[in-house]
């Protein structure tokens, strides 16, 4: 069998298993499979795919027909040009996550406070694209708080970036310029419709707050002044339908200025608030 011909087949497999884009994750995998990267399976195709590699690759796919995301698999995921180490311990880097970036990167920062940093690929991104600033990340979950030293570690930024394993503020009385923050936003009665491989495979605690889906809202609205410095900024994901009511909760909690934010799919993604004590 060539390569082509097992990208088929594997393709085929993954479509009739109900996995969204079956071809794409199938050249992923025969990639992963391989060990050389994905825009390398063009020049292989035609050749008749080894042994070794064939029954790595039936391996991995029939991992994915179970719909476990590639990026566990593979053990990695693109996020803002990097790559980070993943595992079913953090939720996935998603692209729509780079708006809550972009709007961070828009003005200057010096400190940074990262809630709920899972994969760390937040607090790593922020910090290896402004090279004068410090950070810590933080998470209840311990098993994230390794993987997010793990990508610390893989991109070099040690001596600027610290994790440590609390819950958002913690009781620690440090102030910040930007407060930035992806927290579980999906409601407990939502859960059941997620697709398999984030109801399954992603850990719940990153996903829901078991309520209503505004929890971690209000407890990061309610700690955010105490830990921002005059006109530092908070800035937090949403789900597509909770701007008005983050927002909301931005605005008892006495931030000002605030903005929903939308992601390029003309979507609700972001929330940002300042810190202006009168």
């Amino acid at each position: 069998m060539t390569a082509a011909e097992a990208l088929a087949a594997a393709a085929a497999r993954l479509r009739a298993a109900g996995v969204p884009d079956p071809v794409r994750d199938a050249r992923r995998l025969l990639a992963h499979a391989a060990r050389i990267d994905a825009a390398r399976i063009t020049l292989i195709a035609p050749d008749p795919l080894d042994p070794a590699i064939a029954e790595r690759f039936g391996h991995l796919v029939g991992l994915r027909e179970t719909r476990v995301p590639v990026s566990q698999i593979v053990g990695e995921r693109q996020f803002y040009g990097r790559t980070f180490a993943i595992s079913g311990d953090v939720l996935d880097p998603r692209p729509e996550t780079e708006t809550l970036i972009e709007c961070a990167l828009a003005e200057p920062f010096a400190r940074v406070l990262d809630l709920g940093t899972g994969s760390g690929c937040i607090l790593v991104t922020l910090l290896a694209e402004r090279p004068d600033a410090v950070g810590l990340g933080v998470d209840l979950s311990e098993a994230a708080c390794f993987q997010a030293s793990a990508n610390v570690v893989r991109h070099e930024l040690t001596w600027r970036a610290q994790i440590r394993q609390m819950d958002w503020y913690g009781g620690q009385g440090q102030t910040y310029d930007l407060i930035v923050s992806n927290p579980p936003y999906i409601a407990e009665n939502e859960m059941a419709g997620l697709d398999p491989e984030v109801r399954l495979f992603e850990p719940a605690m990153a996903l829901t707050d078991f309520g209503d889906g505004l929890g971690a809202y209000r407890a990061i609205a309610a700690g955010a002044s105490a830990h921002l410095e005059p006109g530092g900024r908070l800035i937090v994901e949403i789900g597509p339908t909770q701007g008005a009511a983050v927002s909301a909760l931005m605005e008892a909690a006495g931030l000002t200025g605030i903005q929903v934010i939308a992601d390029l799919d003309g979507r609700d993604r972001v929330v940002l608030g300042r810190h202006n004590p009168a």
